[in-house]
C-alpha cells in the first residue's frame, strides 16, 4: 500500500490481502491509521489528491470492516436504554473500569525512561487532540453541537496556539527530550496504541457512528482528571517543570468541567433527540474504556518484565 501511494493517484487499487479481524493486528492498525492520516495532516511524500480516491476508499472500507468486527468481538454491542438513563450507564460503565492503572504507576514507581515511552505512546493521539471528535460537529444541532463546541473549544486553547494542548504536549516532550514532530514515532508503537486512536477516526468519520464519537468522549473526560493529576505528580517527580507538567494540569481542571457537560449537556441532549443512537452511544465509550485497558495491560505486562513497551529498542540512547 505505502509503494502505490506514492505514486500518482488513480488507477489500480492499493495491493492488500484480506484483513485480519485483531485488534492487535499490525498491518491492519498501521494501514487502516495510514488511511485516516489522510483527512489530517497526510504526509510529506503522498499526493493528497488520495485522501478521495475511490479505489483507496475501497481499500480502506475492506481494512474498516475487519476493525469493526474485532471491536464488536471485544466490546459486545449494548443493548439501547431510555435517553433518560444514558447518564447513568455512561458513569456505571466509567465506574466499572477495572484495569491496570497505569497512573498511579506512572505517579509513584516510573523510572524516567518509562514516563518517555508512556509519552511516545499518547503522543500518537496528543499531537493531534482533538481532531477526531472535531469531526462529529457537523453532524449535530441544537445543545449537543453547542456542548461538544464548548469541549473542542478548550481543547484547542480558545483560539490561543500556545494554549492549545497540542501545543502543550509538546512542551511535555521537548522537556523529556523526545522528537515533537508530527507522527515522529508511528513506527515505534505497538498495534493496540494505533488502534485507540483508529476507534476515534473511526467514529469520527461516519455520520453512522456520530452516537459513538459522543460517547467515546464522554468516556475520555469522564477517566481523565485523576489519572492527569496522578501523571503530573509524577513528572514532578521525576525532575518536571511547570512547562512539563502543564499539560497535565490543565486536564486536571478542564475535563473535571467537560465532564460534566460531555455526560449531562452533550450525551444527554443528543440521547433525548435521538434516542435509538442510545446503543451506539453507549457501545462508543465502552469501546473507549476498553481500548484503554488494553493498552495499560500491555504496557504493564512488559514493564513488569523489564522490557519496552514499544516496538523495537527502548529510547535509553535518545538526547536527552
Amino acid at each position: 500500500m505505502f509503494e502505490r501511494l506514492r505514486e500518482a493517484p488513480g488507477g489500480a487499487a492499493p495491493p492488500l490481502a484480506s484483513a485480519a479481524s485483531d485488534l492487535e493486528d499490525p498491518d491492519l492498525q498501521l494501514a487502516l491509521f495510514c488511511c485516516y492520516e489522510l483527512h489530517y495532516q497526510g504526509f510529506d511524500d503522498v499526493d493528497d489528491r488520495w485522501e478521495w480516491e475511490p479505489s483507496l476508499l475501497r481499500a480502506r472500507a475492506m481494512l474498516e470492516r475487519a476493525f469493526e468486527e474485532a471491536l464488536a468481538r471485544a466490546v459486545p454491542w449494548p443493548e439501547p436504554v431510555g435517553p433518560r438513563d444514558v447518564r447513568r450507564v455512561l458513569k456505571e460503565l466509567a465506574a466499572a473500569d477495572d484495569g491496570p492503572s497505569v497512573s498511579a504507576f506512572m505517579r509513584r514507581e516510573a523510572t524516567l525512561e518509562q514516563f518517555r515511552e508512556f509519552v511516545v505512546h499518547r503522543s500518537i493521539y496528543h499531537l493531534k487532540e482533538a481532531d477526531p471528535h472535531t469531526w462529529a460537529i457537523p453532524r449535530l444541532r441544537g445543545g449537543p453541537k453547542a456542548a461538544l463546541v464548548e469541549i473542542q473549544a478548550d481543547e484547542y486553547g480558545g483560539g490561543r496556539r500556545e494554549r492549545m494542548h497540542a501545543e502543550l504536549f509538546r512542551g511535555t516532550m521537548r522537556h523529556l527530550g523526545l522528537d515533537d514532530s508530527y507522527g515522529a514515532y508511528l513506527g515505534r508503537v505497538p498495534p493496540i496504541t494505533l488502534a485507540i486512536s483508529n476507534a476515534m477516526s473511526l467514529f469520527g468519520l461516519h455520520r453512522r457512528l456520530r452516537g459513538a464519537a459522543l460517547g467515546h468522549l464522554a468516556a475520555l473526560e469522564m477517566t481523565s482528571s485523576q489519572p492527569n493529576r496522578r501523571y503530573a505528580i509524577g513528572l514532578r517527580r521525576l525532575g518536571g517543570d511547570a512547562a512539563a507538567t502543564r499539560f497535565y494540569d490543565e486536564h486536571v481542571q478542564a475535563d473535571a468541567v467537560h465532564e460534566q457537560i460531555a455526560v449531562h449537556d452533550m450525551c444527554g441532549g443528543f440521547a433525548a433527540a435521538h434516542p435509538e443512537q442510545t446503543g451506539v452511544l453507549l457501545w462508543g465509550a465502552a469501546c473507549a474504556l476498553t481500548l484503554e485497558r488494553l493498552w495499560a495491560g500491555h504496557v504493564m505486562s512488559r514493564w513488569e518484565r523489564g522490557r519496552t513497551s514499544l516496538a523495537g529498542d527502548s529510547l535509553a540512547s535518545s538526547s536527552m
